[in-house]
Parts: structure tokens; C-alpha cells; sequence
């Protein structure tokens, strides 16, 4: 999978661009479009596929070295100590290399992680950004975060309290729901500037942008490896 900053190009990012700037000539508010590489680092997944893989090392091994034997002029075999030590160390050996496979394989570690822990990661990180990127801090308490995580293949919608006031928050709902059904079929760029047209037209009636209106943000994807 590729880190967000690398997975678009100079004409997808100015698309994007273009959309929030569009959106915001109509509303007052402050869209910022932010895309993640991922939300959590998932270490137990990790560790789940290193234990199974080590009992998988166990039980070959066990079963693939020789059993001690004894008897005048027998040389079969190992002694059990011994066969415990190999036994041991392909556990070992097993966890490490399944626990390294699962840390660059995105979809086992997909596979071996719940999606409710997965969305509780997305929307955690999402409200972080939301608070360190300034989008909780304009004057109008008019902010609109569009947070899209790649690895958990989730977004979240996070507004500010002048936003979720003017469209109630099963519309945000909605739009969240929007946006994760067309990262599935359109791919990221699309998602980004149809849900960003979307949002600025929703809130073109309940928050018109003002004569004096001030660009307190600027009309950009933001990127997170």
C-alpha cells in the first residue's frame, strides 16, 4: 500500500483542490479534505499471525524430526531435549517471521483486526487532526474535517458546532456514508471531490458564504504517512 503523500499526483491533488474551492465559494464554512496512510499501528494483529505461524513452526518440527530411539546398534533419532530445543526454536522463528509478514501485509493484518477497533481508530485520529490542523479554530466555529484513512479502508466527517447546528448530524452521517461507499468503487480522488462538491452544496443553503468572507484556511489536500 502507498503512503498517502505518494498516492497522488500533481493533476489528482489540484482536482481536489479545485473541489474545496468551489465548495467554499458557496459557504461560509472551511473544508479540509485530509487523507491518512493509516489510524492505528495494530501491534496485537501482528502478534496473532506471529502465534499462529510459531504453532505451525511447532507442530511441523515436532512432527518432522526423528524420534530418540534405543537399542544395541541403533543411531536413529534425536534425544527429547534436543527435539524440545528445535520445538522451541520454531516457535520462536515462526513468530518473527509471521508477526514481519503481517507488519507489510495490510490485509492480513485487516484480517486479524476487528472493524469496530478499526473505526474507533479512524474516528479517534480523525478528531486529533481535526483539533491540530486549526480546523476547530476559525472564527466562525465553521469548520468541516473529510478525514479518509487508507489501511482501514473508512472515513470519518468531523464538524465544528456552527456546522453540525446548520446540517444536523445525521446529514454528516450521511455524507460519511457517502464518501466510504465511493472509496470503494471510485477510488480516493473521486470519493474526495464528489463528497467535497457534495458538502459545499448542502451547505450553500443553511451557511451561504458572506460578502466579507475570509479564507481562513488553505484550499488543499492534506496528507498523513
Amino acid at each position: 500500500m502507498k503512503p498517502a503523500s505518494r498516492l497522488f499526483n500533481d493533476e489528482q491533488r489540484q482536482r481536489i483542490d479545485k473541489a474545496v474551492a468551489q465548495a467554499e465559494s458557496k459557504t461560509s464554512a472551511e473544508i479540509v479534505p485530509v487523507v491518512a496512510t493509516a489510524s492505528g499501528r495494530y501491534d496485537r494483529p501482528e502478534d496473532i499471525v506471529g502465534l499462529w505461524l510459531g504453532v505451525a513452526g511447532l507442530v511441523i518440527a515436532w512432527l518432522a524430526l526423528p524420534e530418540a530411539t534405543t537399542g544395541p546398534g541403533n543411531w536413529g533419532g534425536l534425544p527429547v531435549w534436543l527435539k524440545t530445543v528445535c520445538a522451541a526454536g520454531a516457535v520462536v522463528v515462526g513468530f518473527i517471521i509471521g508477526a514481519a509478514v503481517a507488519s507489510r501485509a495490510g490485509w492480513l493484518r485487516r484480517l486479524f483486526t476487528p472493524r469496530r477497533q478499526m473505526r474507533e481508530e479512524v474516528e479517534a485520529s480523525a478528531r486529533q487532526v481535526f483539533f491540530d490542523s486549526r480546523v476547530h479554530g476559525t472564527t466562525g466555529a465553521t469548520g468541516l474535517l473529510v478525514y479518509v484513512s487508507l489501511y482501514e479502508r473508512m472515513a470519518a466527517i468531523i464538524a465544528d458546532q456552527a456546522v453540525v447546528d446548520a446540517l444536523g448530524q445525521p446529514t454528516l452521517d450521511e455524507l460519511c456514508r457517502e464518501v466510504t461507499g465511493r472509496l470503494r468503487t471510485t477510488g480516493p480522488t473521486e470519493a474526495l471531490c464528489e463528497t467535497v462538491r457534495a458538502a459545499g452544496d448542502r451547505l450553500a443553503t443553511v451557511l451561504p458564504r458572506a460578502e466579507d468572507d475570509v479564507n481562513e484556511l488553505p484550499d488543499s489536500l492534506v496528507t498523513i504517512d
